[in-house]
């Protein structure tokens, strides 16, 4: 199988696919990523441990700071604690918490940091006639791992503006 059509499944699967976590899954959500494919995750009880991202998903899916995994535990690992098995997307969440197995401490959060899965998923270049047929801005991608300043101009500094052109 070409890396294309690998990738093109693979994208197709995190995107479409709605999954219900089994007994042994949990829903957590990522705080971090150190790096060589781990992230740190925290599980609702509060929990805090490493999980690892399986090799389909390297450079195919991104994952972030405030995003939401379904993992499955690794009996073996001391600090890697469990590997990815799907990402969940905004959609996914919607779809969760309809079901009711949306954990209740990720609840007041989920909506705030989830952000499009679009944006994160490498999709192939669109030619140069494609247009989007979407003209909402729901799905714009928002950084979640900068700080966000609001800018308001002051008076005093366009009256001091206006004093200069007036003085030239």
């Amino acid at each position: 199988m070409s890396q294309a059509t690998k990738r093109k499944h693979v994208v197709k699967e995190v995107l479409e696919e709605y999954v219900v976590p089994s007994e042994r899954q949990q829903i957590v959500r990522v705080l971090g990523t150190p790096g060589n494919n781990l992230h740190e995750v925290e599980t609702p009880e509060g929990a805090r441990f490493l999980v690892s991202m399986p090799t389909k998903f390297r450079k195919n899916i991104w994952i972030k700071r405030g995003d939401f995994l379904l993992v499955d535990p690794i009996e073996e690992g001391e600090k890697v604690k469990a590997e990815i098995s799907f990402v969940l997307y905004k959609d996914h969440v919607r779809y969760l918490k309809k079901e009711g197995y949306w954990p209740e401490a990720f609840l007041s959060n989920a909506a705030e940091t989830q952000s499009c899965a679009k944006d994160r998923v490498q999709s192939p270049p669109r030619s140069a006639g494609e247009e989007d047929s979407e003209d909402d801005d729901a799905d714009l991608f928002v950084n979640t791992n900068r700080a966000n300043y609001g800018y308001t101009e002051s008076e005093d500094s366009s009256e001091s503006e206006e004093e200069e052109e007036e003085d030239k």
